[in-house]
């Protein structure tokens, strides 16, 4: 039997990077059991020796941190060897190396990636604007989107376009049904908005539709579950993306941080184009 292992992330910050980095750790390993803690905004010895002696009476402790303030990432590191827990600096050696690379000192200032620059204001009228156009919303004014997405429904459009969103793009996303006309200014390819059209395996679709059916006790159509009629939205929403020549994806396998990427990829080779 695997041994489980309690996790502490311990930020100086909002923790963000820190959860992410070990997302992306514990997915290479299929037999990981853990359990994870977080501490956010850690920047006193005192919030150290607190959360070191809670470890000691977990099971198989392990420490992973982001802490850029020299001074504390060495106490925490040196009391993590003096109890023997294995302790993890995430940033530290590469803050270093790039110190070393550009040839300059590294501010070491807790947060400094939340500046309140013009591109955290650029990510909030973005997320503002995404809101406002969900599911439909607003489309008499396309033209102001960087990017529109197209799909049947239950093809994560509002969660890709909120993802978008906080990356600094303004993103409408449209559903598609059955017997009712897309916006006329999509019609017009000379829209500089990028329009990407999302679809997914009709088996999937309507295993997902008749879970959302189910738990939020909808009152639909037959057809919305119906596997032959989404057979058929996939279909034509298909021969709809290749009438206007807009680049699609296929979202049954991708998560929505997946899509996302294929959705930059995309726009960025209309910008280069």
């Amino acid at each position: 039997m695997n041994e489980k292992y309690s996790v502490y992330l311990i930020s100086d910050s909002t923790g963000e990077t820190l959860d992410r980095i070990f997302l992306s750790l514990q997915s290479q390993f299929k037999n990981f059991q853990y359990d994870k803690k977080e501490f956010f905004f850690v920047r006193t010895e005192q919030q150290v020796d607190k959360i070191i002696n809670e470890s000691k009476g977990v099971t198989n402790p392990i420490i992973l941190y982001t802490i850029v303030e020299t001074k504390l990432a060495k106490y925490l590191s040196k009391k993590c060897e003096e109890t023997n827990i294995p302790c993890f600096g995430v940033l530290g050696n590469l803050i270093l190396a790039f110190s070393k690379l550009l040839n300059q000192k590294a501010i070491h200032k807790p947060s400094a990636q939340h500046v309140l620059d013009e591109d955290y204001y650029k990510r909030i009228e973005a997320i503002q604007f995404t809101m406002s156009h969900d599911d439909g919303k607003k489309t008499e004014d396309l033209t102001k989107s960087d990017v529109i997405l197209l799909g049947v429904s239950r093809t994560s459009k509002t969660p890709t376009s909120i993802y978008l969103a906080n990356r600094g793009y303004k993103t409408t996303n449209i559903p598609l049904v059955p017997d009712q006309e897309i916006p006329e200014s999509l019609k017009d390819n000379s829209i500089k908005s990028c329009v990407i059209g999302l679809f997914a395996d009709p088996d999937r679709l309507s295993d997902i539709r008749r879970n959302r059916v189910a738990l939020m006790q909808e009152n639909r159509s037959s057809n919305y579950t119906n596997i032959e009629a989404i057979k058929k939205e996939v279909e034509d929403s298909k021969k709809l993306f290749k009438k206007y020549n807009w680049p699609t994806i296929d979202v049954t396998r991708k998560s929505v941080e997946e899509t996302a990427a294929s959705i930059i990829k995309i726009i960025d080779i209309k910008k280069n184009k």
